[in-house]
């Protein structure tokens, strides 16, 4: 145990703790997190718009009128639809204040860039005429929202680099002393926000004389194809698990560092099967945010619900029997920090190897009850990701009740994962506390 303890020490903590501490990542991070409360709004009215109650939309239509679904579900399109020009503005800002530079302005140079950069055209066909024709002037909301969101990113990490460089080179208009500050910073802001402009101008220019068209699309091929391949086989779920697993194991935050490079991919196949679930169509996506959230991570990264039931239940210690019983609340919020550094799974070889293993087991055993169709997929309900299990599995599923059945499936089965590897913990606390034995359970510090 000691020499992966120094391994983890020497080797993988340093590389992790850098690409834990990246600026770009973090931005990401908090950028994409800045979406979500509109999101989950949204898919409040989604689910008052669609209950599953046998004769909800008879009933619906006839009281309301035939219309009414479509007005319900007017803030579902106000917020969905507008997550990547939400997302332009709130990662340039997170950016911006890592560079302690002006971040509002930062924000709005990115969203005017990210708009510059998006083609002004939808299809029209005109009265008389069978051919459909382009037509510019109108913002299309589909690359507003969750089809656009890769290309907001890379606009905005580039235009607050640009921004940042300018601002620090100190390439600016500066206004007499006696100048208010509002103004002054808005002058401050106008060379960096012409070169920004000028630059996403010149790319799109280039990029529109090639096969691609348009900057979406290059992204959309070179990136979101394959990040999108990863984040949406099998295979790659269970690698991006485990990767998730191993930084959580060294003391780092895993989901933040995991989901501020995925969560566009599983935003946007969010939003795909909201649009298939609205148009009463087959879903297309298995692995979305939700299956991350309300079906992997139950308890909590690692899936740790199954361990604190353990501890609830199974526990001799005291030591365990208490932080079974402080540990279980908050599990059911999917919240664990009180597992992960009170046991401490942090740096415990015994405790890593069900770490790892009871989400890649979830994963596998979620993915092909969906697969089959036992399970019904995800609806692009943005279920919030401290909604207790069972609940979440329902709502998340569109209010199938097989969505909280294979919840307490992969509860059980990682209660049985996480039980002979706590075993040896608990009668290794029980010696410490009988004066029999005086091995700790982990050489490294919870912290």
């Amino acid at each position: 145990m000691s020499k992966v303890n120094s391994f983890l020490e020497e080797k993988v903590i340093p590389v992790a703790g850098r690409i834990a501490g990246q600026r770009h990542l973090q931005a990401l991070r908090d950028g994409i997190l800045m979406t979500m409360p509109l999101i989950i709004v949204g898919s409040v009215f989604l689910v008052l718009g669609y209950l599953p109650i046998p004769g909800y939309s008879d009933f619906m239509a006839h009281t309301f009128g035939a219309q009414w679904l479509t007005k319900l579900t007017y803030p579902v399109g106000a917020t969905f639809d507008i997550m990547a020009l939400i997302a332009a503005f709130a990662i340039a800002y997170r950016l911006a204040e890592k560079y302690n530079v002006d971040a509002l302005a930062a924000g709005a140079v990115s969203v005017a860039a990210f708009l510059l950069a998006t083609p002004y055209q939808v299809a029209f066909t005109p009265a008389g005429s069978k051919t459909a024709v382009m037509v510019g002037g109108a913002i299309p909301s589909a690359l507003m929202g969750s089809k656009g969101l890769f290309v907001a990113m890379l606009i905005a990490m580039l235009s607050t680099e640009i921004y940042r460089w300018i601002i620090q080179k100190d390439i600016v208009i500066k206004m007499p002393d006696g100048v208010p500050p509002s103004v002054s910073k808005s002058f401050v802001a106008l060379i960096p926000a012409a070169a920004v402009l000028t630059v996403i101008w010149v790319l799109r220019l280039i990029v529109e004389n090639t096969s691609f068209g348009s900057l979406h699309n290059i992204v959309g091929e070179l990136l979101g194809k394959p990040l999108g391949h990863l984040a949406g086989t099998l295979p790659g779920m269970i690698v991006i698990v485990l990767v998730q697993m191993l930084l959580w194991s060294c003391g780092l935050h895993g989901s933040s560092i995991v989901s501020g490079v995925m969560a566009a991919i599983w935003l946007s196949a969010t939003d795909e099967n909201r649009v298939a679930f609205q148009a009463g169509d087959a879903l297309p996506h298995i692995f979305t945010q939700q299956f991350f959230d309300n079906f992997i991570n139950i308890g909590g990264s690692g899936a740790t619900l199954g361990l604190a039931l353990a501890m609830l239940l199974r526990a001799r210690s005291e030591q365990s029997k208490q932080l079974g019983r402080l540990a279980f609340g908050p599990a059911l919020f999917n919240i664990n920090e009180p597992i992960i550094f009170g046991m401490p799974i942090v740096m415990n070889p015994i405790m890593m190897v069900p770490f790892i293993l009871g989400p890649v087991t979830s994963v596998i055993v979620t993915y092909f009850a969906m697969k089959t169709g036992m399970v019904a997929k995800t609806a692009g309900i943005a279920v919030p990701w401290t909604m207790p299990p069972i609940i979440s599995g329902y709502m998340a599923t569109g209010g199938k009740i097989s969505g909280a059945v294979i919840q307490l499936v992969t509860i059980a089965i990682n209660f049985l994962i996480y039980y002979p590897f706590f075993r040896i913990i608990d009668k290794q606390n029980l010696k410490m506390e009988q004066g029999t034995d005086t091995t700790p359970t982990s050489t490294t510090k919870a912290g």
